[in-house]
Formats: C-alpha cells, sequence, structure tokens
C-alpha cells in the first residue's frame, strides 16, 4: 500500500471525533485480546501484544482500557474466540483489496463484507485471489518533526537490517522490513524513535490508477464502509491514490 495513502488513514483515525473514536478503541481492543490469547499477556515475551500496545497507545488509549482488555483476555479462557480471516477480492477498476478481520462470527463478517463489495462496484473473491499481488512485510511508520533529521532515521533503518525507507512525504518516514526480520529491527530502532504505526501487514507489489470519478468515489466509499465495520481490522489495496 503506498506510503502516502496509509499515512492519510492513519491520520484520519487519530483526528476521529469521539463516537468514531469508541469504534476505533474496540477494535484496538481486539488486537489486545488475540495477541494475548495467541503468545501470552507478557509484552516482554510476547511481542505481537508489545506491537498492540505501542499501537493502542499511539492512538492515546487510555492505560486503564488497555489493562482491561489484557486482563480479560488472560482470564478469558471459555469465551467466545475471535478467528483471524483475510477476505480478498477486487474494487472499482480492478483494484486488490485484502481484508483483515477478527470475528467471533464469521458467517455474518464474510455476508457484511460481501455486500460491501458488491455494493460499491467490487465483488468478494476466493482465497489466494488477490493474495500474489501483495507481500507481508514488516511497517513502521514515524511523523515527521522539525528536528527529524532524514538522513540519521536512513542510515539508522539500513544499519538496524530495514530493507527499504520511504522518505517521499512531507508528513512521515515509512521503513519497510522482512517479514522475519521486523522484530529486530523494530526493536534496534525503539531504543530511539517514536513510531505511530507498527506492525506486520501486507504491501502492494504494484499500484493500480483509477481513471474515472465514478471508480474513485466508489472505491472511497469502499474503503471507508470496509474500515467502519466492526469486524475489519485492517484493509489493503493496491490502488494508486497519489493522482
Amino acid at each position: 500500500m503506498a506510503g502516502h495513502s496509509k499515512w492519510s488513514n492513519i491520520k484520519r483515525r487519530k483526528e476521529a471525533v469521539d463516537d468514531k473514536r469508541g469504534k476505533i478503541f474496540s477494535k484496538l481492543g481486539r488486537e489486545l485480546q488475540m495477541a494475548v490469547r495467541t503468545g501470552g499477556p507478557d509484552p516482554a515475551i510476547n511481542s505481537v501484544l508489545r506491537d498492540a500496545i505501542a499501537k493502542a497507545k499511539s492512538y492515546n488509549m487510555p492505560n486503564d482500557n488497555i489493562n482491561r482488555s489484557i486482563e480479560r483476555a488472560a482470564g478469558d479462557t471459555g469465551g467466545q474466540a475471535l478467528e483471524e480471516i483475510y477476505y480478498e477480492g477486487y474494487g472499482p477498476g480492478g483494484v486488490a483489496i485484502m481484508v483483515r478481520a477478527l470475528t467471533d462470527n464469521r458467517h455474518r463478517t464474510a455476508g457484511e463484507v460481501r455486500h460491501l463489495f458488491s455494493k460499491y462496484g467490487g465483488n468478494l473473491g476466493t482465497d489466494g485471489c488477490v493474495a500474489f499481488q501483495f507481500d507481508r512485510k514488516g511497517i513502521l511508520i514515524m511523523e515527521r518533526t522539525d528536528d527529524t533529521d532524514e538522513d540519521a532515521v536512513f542510515m539508522d533503518a539500513l544499519e538496524a537490517g530495514a530493507e527499504d525507507v520511504n522518505l517521499e512525504d512531507e508528513d512521515m518516514i515509512e521503513i519497510v522490513t522482512a517479514s522475519d526480520l521486523y522484530g529486530t529491527v523494530r526493536d534496534k530502532l525503539t531504543e530511539n524513535y517514536t513510531f505511530v504505526e507498527q506492525g506486520l501487514g501486507q504491501v502492494a507489489l504494484s499500484l493500480v490508477k483509477l481513471s474515472s470519478d465514478e471508480e474513485i468515489e466508489n472505491m472511497e466509499k469502499l474503503i471507508d464502509r470496509l474500515e467502519d465495520n466492526d469486524d475489519v481490522q485492517d484493509v489493503y489495496h493496491n490502488w494508486d491514490q497519489e493522482d
């Protein structure tokens, strides 16, 4: 996914009004609970939970909320388990889309996601129909400030083992790592840098431009409605939003 579009999405979520913030906190809570149930409640030995906590704090989620989510997941041995599911399909103009969901009811979520694809000019496909157009990478995003030394960030990131550093956006710097080196790079860089977003995700191998205003409008609506769905955690796509 293009760095610019990802940064725009992050800023939009961070600037969300109160009624949206509650939904964002709910999604962050699900990430925390999923991390605890797969790796335990100690962030010192559970790197996925460590990432989830850092992400929650970057969105100003109160510590009490974070701790409650962790404690609830650690003590809830008989509750309905969340399941991570990826949905794949095509949006307007053939844009490839991958939707990551955490759900306690896969049939409900599949129906809602399929409905949104159809409503906005796309179609939900089968497993693997677009996955080959993405690569799983580690992503670390930091916000630029007046004191940011991009040359130092660039060199530090490469020395830590990063694959690439995107310096093109005037508001952010995006550091990309191989998936198996993500933890190592993250741990080295967080000693000196603060990131507004971090984690493993799907990065498009190539981008698609949309030619008509109708396609662009429908694609924007599709992304917004998917991200607004309670079960959807992430939406990855290969739309070139730099037009």
